[in-house]
């Protein structure tokens, strides 16, 4: 069986106390997204991840629903020489760790 590399990961509570140069990046498809997200988070679909698409950070944290999208673009990501962390269990994780979540409109949000 190969060896696989393992996906750097942070917790959602140290994602949530990010610090300057690192930015929150949701990967999961918009109306994921529209339910809801974290504060402050950037979205850009798994599948529009491409470099020029990137924000401009020191570190991106990414994040989807159950950590599996996310564990994959952080894989790309490194492997490309990014900076990149997975943000472990998602953002069911997220919310178990009682983290806010909210819509575009500043409402409560959900995972779904």
């Amino acid at each position: 069986m190969p060896d696989h590399p393992r996906i750097p990961e942070t917790t959602p509570a140290e994602a949530q106390a990010r610090t300057e140069g690192q930015v929150l990046l949701d990967v999961r498809e918009l109306d994921e997204w529209a339910a809801g997200h974290a504060p402050d988070a950037i979205h850009l679909p798994l599948g529009q991840l491409h470099p020029d698409r990137l924000p401009p950070a020191t570190r991106l944290l990414v994040i989807c629903r159950s950590g599996n999208r996310s564990g994959r673009a952080v894989a790309a990501l490194v492997g490309a020489g990014y900076d990149a962390l997975n943000v472990a269990g998602g953002m069911n994780a997220w919310i178990a760790a009682g983290l806010p979540v909210l819509r575009d409109d500043g409402r409560p949000g959900r995972v779904v």
